[in-house]
């Protein structure tokens, strides 16, 4: 397998959807359900792409977004973010936290709002990794 990316996503069918385009272009495909699993992950297996939902229990995916982009060991780890929620939507809620006191955090560099065509999300993961 090439390169791997770790898919952060609550739904299961989305999950599933993401590791079969990952899987049919050459990636290795990992898994998490929740942002806090998925930072635990990131920590451990060092993806090179993590393919990030927004809305989700246990750590959204805006908190862990902001986690990645202001952590010294982590900025550098390249985020996908496929969400039902709008770019637009997801820049004001991080405006918002950066307004209560927290670190400004680069817009992200890929995005994808759902539903995605397969052939979409493989050019993205393309553009974001090779």
């Amino acid at each position: 397998m090439g390169k791997r990316v770790l898919v952060v996503d609550d739904d299961p069918d989305v999950r599933l959807f993401n590791t079969t385009v990952l899987e049919e272009n050459g990636y290795e495909p990992l898994e998490a359900e929740n942002g806090e699993d998925g930072l635990q992950m990131i920590r451990a297996e060092q993806p090179d792409l993590v393919i990030l939902d927004v809305l989700m229990p246990r750590q959204s995916g805006i908190r862990l977004y902001r986690k990645l982009k202001t952590h010294a060991e982590l900025k550098n780890v390249k985020v996908l973010i496929v969400s039902g929620i709008t770019q637009k939507a997801f820049l004001r809620s991080q405006q918002a936290l950066t307004e209560f006191g927290g670190t400004p955090v680069p817009e992200p560099e890929f995005y994808l709002e759902k539903p995605v065509e397969a052939d979409v999300l493989a050019d993205h993961i393309k553009k974001a990794i090779g």
